[in-house]
């Protein structure tokens, strides 16, 4: 079979932006635009790919769901033994990326992580579906399994040991922080002619503002 990927095109033309338009915060120019796709009935609105980078230099990208959004950054919560886990651990640099393309918009990000404490994570969990709560406990996340029969027997096996009253948070689940340096908000054009504009921080916890070329 032969994919004709060359001829698959369109035009962008939902809308610009420009300098006038943006929050001079990057966080309160995020939430806008995620209130317009929350709005707009994307699905999934708040998943977001993130790219980790492993000891050899091998990066390594997933799909996650934000899950809280304020002054301090982005939170998004996992299992602390998976493969991203492990190699934010090593090193602590991570890009995200929202990509609304249905608003043929996108968002980066890039900044470094920290760990959520033991409070915030228990704070989530506790709100979390049952069954969510359970999946937390009966996956080790990235690990090799031999069939997917074996992983429901796994969820089964926790469902049983904690069928009484609440579900404790595992130690192993947590979650971390986005602490962003640098957010780029892209709007498609025609032409391919897009709109970029890319916020830094500075020294002084200020943010500073460039168009960028598409």
């Amino acid at each position: 079979m032969t994919l004709d990927l060359e001829n698959l095109r369109r035009d962008y033309t939902k809308g610009g932006l420009e300098r006038e338009q943006l929050n001079e915060n990057p966080i309160e120019q995020f939430k806008l635009w995620m209130q317009q796709t929350i709005d707009a009935k994307i699905p999934d609105p708040n998943a977001m790919t993130i790219a980790t980078v492993d000891a050899s230099g091998q990066p390594s990208q997933r799909i996650v769901l934000l899950k809280h959004l304020d002054e301090k950054g982005f939170v998004f919560y996992t299992n602390l033994q998976s493969r991203k886990a492990q190699e934010l651990k090593q090193n602590p640099k991570i890009s995200l990326h929202f990509p609304w393309y249905f608003l043929e918009r996108q968002v980066k990000v890039c900044g470094v992580v920290e760990s959520l404490s033991a409070a915030e994570v228990l704070k989530y969990f506790v709100t979390r579906p049952r069954d969510s709560q359970l999946g937390a406990w009966a996956s080790h996340q990235s690990r090799p399994i031999s069939s997917r029969a074996l992983l429901i027997q796994q969820f089964e096996s926790m469902k049983n040991k904690f069928s009484k009253g609440e579900i404790p948070l595992p130690d192993f689940w947590g979650g971390f922080r986005v602490k962003p340096h640098q957010i780029e908000f892209w709007q498609g054009r025609e032409n391919r002619l897009h709109d970029r504009f890319e916020y830094q921080l500075q020294q002084n916890n200020s943010w500073s503002i460039e168009r960028l070329e598409p």
